[in-house]
């Protein structure tokens, strides 16, 4: 089956011109905010209105290219990319997972793909408290866990912290709360 050409940018689909050569910075933030989403997929040489322009040549190695990604994550974040052809042109369709944890720049950029009110995608920084919500959603990360500066034992309710042997409800039964 041929491939298609999406017909517009959303959640997991983002468009990037190539005609200039995408700087390689720009590459590696989008794919990295798609892959704190939901992952998707990026089309290289495609316009924001979806016209294909084409690869420039030296994005056209999709091999190195694979390779300068993961070289410029951390984690390595492995995509998958695969050369497709509209009406001539030869444009790159690059397949981004969704990360489990953060993935970053080398430069230490962490960013997310969201909607904006009209339903558009774009790419916004990854902030302190998104990253210990999101390590906590993964089981990464248990806030109930971390420690809390000056408390001691004295401030916890001894009741919370010993096993209930006790009946919890009317019915008589014994079971630990």
């Amino acid at each position: 089956m041929p491939q298609r050409l999406p017909t517009s940018e959303s959640l997991t689909v983002e468009f990037k011109s190539d005609l200039k050569k995408l700087p390689d910075r720009e590459l590696i933030e989008a794919l990295v905010c798609l892959a704190n989403a939901e992952g998707g997929e990026l089309w290289l040489g495609v316009e924001d209105d979806g016209t294909p322009t084409g690869v420039h040549t030296e994005h056209r190695l999709l091999d190195g290219l694979t390779g300068m990604v993961a070289a410029r994550t951390s984690p390595a974040l492995s995509v998958r990319a695969e050369a497709a052809e509209f009406g001539g042109v030869t444009v790159a369709r690059i397949h981004v997972p969704k990360a489990h944890g953060e993935v970053a720049t080398t430069g230490g950029v962490y960013l997310r793909r969201r909607l904006k009110h009209d339903g558009t995608p774009e790419c916004v920084a990854l902030l302190p408290h998104e990253r210990s919500s999101r390590a906590s959603s993964f089981g990464l990360l248990d806030v109930s866990a971390q420690p809390v500066m000056g408390a001691t034992l004295n401030d916890l309710d001894p009741l919370e912290r010993e096993p209930c042997a006790s009946p919890c409800n009317n019915s008589g039964a014994t079971a630990f709360c």
